[in-house]
């Protein structure tokens, strides 16, 4: 944040991330022996980084109370990564409080029925707090089943190379490097 007293305009503009969740991560992976045994991010690890990116923790003016958090774009839906059997035995519950309506609807059938955006909308909606600012936030998470969505240019590039696809690290290095022949 900057210098200034009081809340400024930069410090509350909001980003937009990319989360591709069929690519292998390296952080969110839960195998992390050999480089080529990381996985795709598992659903809980990528739900609780995109709660925490739409609550906007990841800011230091993050408080509980406002509403600071990003734009989460998330494409690859439909090769959602779970362990174990979670994807056969997972439940999803429903009721609309009158007696004998409990319904009852599995992860997989979940899937084919509304694909895995809803699925992921369904834990990034549990991993948020339970108060007036959660839809707001979960309007913010754009979920789709391939790769292709419509915010490409929204998303936040380092000379010219979208954060997070390859090479970008390269790209932020160069910049770097012309600063500090400049300086």
């Amino acid at each position: 944040m900057s210098q200034t007293v009081g809340l400024t305009r930069l410090a509350y503009s909001r980003a937009w991330h990319h989360i591709s969740a069929s690519t292998p991560h390296p952080t969110l992976s839960t195998i992390k022996a050999p480089p080529e045994a990381v996985t795709p991010p598992s659903l809980g690890r990528m739900a609780s980084r995109i709660a925490m990116i739409l609550m906007g923790k990841h800011k230091p003016i993050w408080d509980p109370s406002t509403d600071c958090g990003d734009y989460v774009v998330v494409t690859d839906c439909a090769a959602l990564y779970t362990t174990g059997l979670k994807k056969w035995r997972k439940t999803y519950y429903r009721h609309n409080t009158r007696p004998g309506s409990l319904q009852a609807i599995t992860m997989d059938v979940l899937m084919e029925k509304h694909g895995g955006a809803e699925v992921l909308r369904k834990a990034v909606s549990g991993m948020l707090p339970k108060n007036r600012l959660r839809d707001k936030r979960l309007a913010r998470l754009k979920a789709f089943e391939g790769p292709a969505h419509p915010y490409k240019l929204n998303l936040v590039r380092f000379g010219g190379t979208v954060v997070g696809e390859t090479n970008w690290e390269g790209a932020v290095q160069a910049i770097r490097e012309a600063d500090m022949a400049r300086i």
